[in-house]
């Protein structure tokens, strides 16, 4: 219905912000993790927007970056996962977090989101796992670190290719993306050194 709306933010709670555009106030739910990143009361806002129908409401849902909409329309389609427990998700996760975890088969932390358990954690990685793909995972992570002015796109691409080159010697997507994340990088690490710790860790497992 809308696609984004752009306005004033007039009012804030842990749940949800109102952004007044033309003289209409629209109240829009929000990812707690939404909170972190308003800079308050008074400014211009534009948040990317999902409307969600049923018999007795008409909710909006809402999200600084499309990306972030995109995440929660991908979310709905998990069996089990309603609008409630998508932005439970996505209030203690990142979208890149989400993907990373989902394809390392990584079930506990996202079941740390409060109202979802490690039954229904497991059933979004099974049901999500086919729709998403390492290259795409580090592409997106990639860009939206250089939107936001953190770590270099370089060294994104070094633990891409750390990954690849672990699945090519035999381990699971899920086993080499657990030990790359799980290596302390320096500053500019290679491809060698990521993979060598990366090999360390897991022969500690």
């Amino acid at each position: 219905m809308y696609s984004y709306i752009k306005g004033e933010l007039v009012e804030m709670t842990e749940e949800a912000v109102v952004v007044e555009n033309h003289g209409i106030g629209y109240n829009i739910r929000i990812p707690q993790s939404l909170l972190d990143s308003l800079l308050g009361i008074g400014q211009e806002v534009k948040i990317y927007t999902y409307t969600y129908v049923r018999e007795d409401a008409m909710l909006l849902y809402g999200f600084l970056t499309r990306d972030d909409l995109n995440v929660f329309k991908l979310l709905l389609g998990v069996n089990g996962v309603g609008p409630k427990g998508a932005l439970a998700i996505l209030s203690v996760m990142t979208p890149d977090d989400l993907r990373f975890a989902v394809l390392a088969d990584d079930d506990k932390t996202i079941a740390k989101a409060p109202g979802i358990g490690k039954k229904t954690a497991q059933k979004l990685i099974i049901e999500l796992k086919d729709k998403l793909s390492l290259e795409d995972a580090f592409a997106l992570k990639s860009r939206n670190m250089a939107r936001d002015g953190e770590v270099s796109s370089e060294i994104q691409t070094a633990k891409q290719e750390a990954v690849q080159a672990l699945v090519a010697l035999g381990y699971s997507s899920g086993e080499a993306m657990k030990a790359v994340n799980t290596v302390d990088l320096t500053e500019e690490p290679t491809v060698e050194e990521i993979l060598k710790a990366a090999l360390k860790q897991m022969a500690l497992l």
